[in-house]
């Protein structure tokens, strides 16, 4: 294990995910956080036996700094991203070393482009089983239409076992985002509080339409990137969205398990749908499907991070359509059991 990638918050969750993932693709994980008790005991649960453990809170900039130095590239896994995640961000800048991020909040992702579009590496935020697929999949269906009105993005995820406690921290940490709906693409521009288009989808082997409601989604905040299109939303299914808005005391998050067994993550299948309209039609639709939210985001923040390690993506933040060449992240992902499709 030659090749070294930082893993800021590697004894959450997700993080723990991440360094199973870096130890099977033979990658040598350095776990980086405040508490070197748990980050053993995270790395020694994926097998590493000696692990190289690097201490470092986040209000402590030195230290981080040092953390993600002479490693390839930093993964950050400590959500709630909204507080926290720009301080990792200006310490892996800080080190030289490009950064990617598992964040699934749509008003941090957005906060990251407006701030660090002049970081001095490689910054791509939300590498998650989400963002990256459908990000590089709307780039692939815009290649082939002729000219693109309007992109509706459309979330569906069933089973799994609910969500690991970060991520319920996360969405009570943006209640707010969550109610409203968060940011649209409207007529070049983000906006928020905008009503959404469509009230039904009709997904996938489906007859019947589906009830949609608003939801932020990141891919709205980087596909307007490389895009060109006037206006993209994202919604989900309406009872799903009910249930995100729906806050849980963090008294009672603190009681719940970390996250999904192994086994129910594996009961998990999603959906993601891409519709590109033009006049008032769909004129093409793109299809993203898999198993395990949580596993698939692991395998997807650990390619984004070993292909910016590995140099040739631009320096700033990026979109994942704007870092990597999209038919090929793709594919490596159809290797991994992703499936995706793009239709007329």
């Amino acid at each position: 294990m030659d090749e070294a990638i930082a893993v800021y918050g590697g004894n959450g969750y997700q993080g723990k995910l991440v360094l199973a993932e870096l130890v099977a693709r033979g990658i040598r994980p350095i776990p980086v956080g405040r508490d070197r008790a748990r980050l053993s005991a995270a790395a020694l649960a994926v097998g590493l036996d000696d692990p190289e453990i690097r201490v470092a809170a986040l209000e402590d900039e030195a230290a981080l700094v040092a953390a993600f130095e002479d490693v390839e590239a930093v993964i950050n896994c400590a959500g709630p991203f909204t507080g926290t995640g720009r301080r990792v961000i200006r310490a892996a800048a800080a080190a030289r070393t490009p950064y990617v991020d598992t964040a699934g909040e749509q008003e941090y992702v957005k906060s990251v482009f407006d701030t660090f579009a002049g970081a001095p590496v490689s910054v791509v935020p939300a590498a998650n089983d989400g963002c990256v697929p459908v990000d590089l999949l709307a780039h692939l269906m815009a290649g082939e239409v002729r000219r693109t009105d309007r992109i509706v993005l459309t979330h569906v995820i069933a089973g799994g076992g609910g969500p690991s406690r970060g991520s319920l921290r996360s969405a009570l940490g943006t209640l707010d985002s969550l109610v409203s709906g968060g940011f649209t693409y409207v007529d070049g521009e983000w906006r928020t509080a905008v009503p959404a288009s469509v009230e039904q989808v009709t997904l996938p082997g489906h007859d019947r339409p589906t009830d949609v409601v608003r939801l932020p989604l990141c891919e709205v905040v980087t596909i307007p990137r490389h895009v060109a299109v006037g206006n993209v939303e994202s919604v989900v299914e309406a009872v799903v969205g009910e249930r995100l808005r729906t806050p849980i005391p963090p008294e009672l998050i603190e009681t719940l398990p970390d996250g999904p067994s192994a086994e129910a993550r594996a009961g998990q299948r999603f959906t993601y749908v891409v519709d590109v309209w033009r006049a008032g039609e769909i004129v093409s639709r793109g299809v993203v499907e898999g198993v395990d939210t949580y596993g698939t985001t692991a395998v997807i923040a650990v390619e984004a991070a070993r292909r910016l390690g590995a140099g040739g993506a631009p320096r700033g933040v990026l979109a994942p359509a704007n870092a990597f060449s999209a038919a090929d992240f793709l594919n490596f992902l159809g290797s991994a059991g992703l499936r995706w499709s793009m239709r007329p």
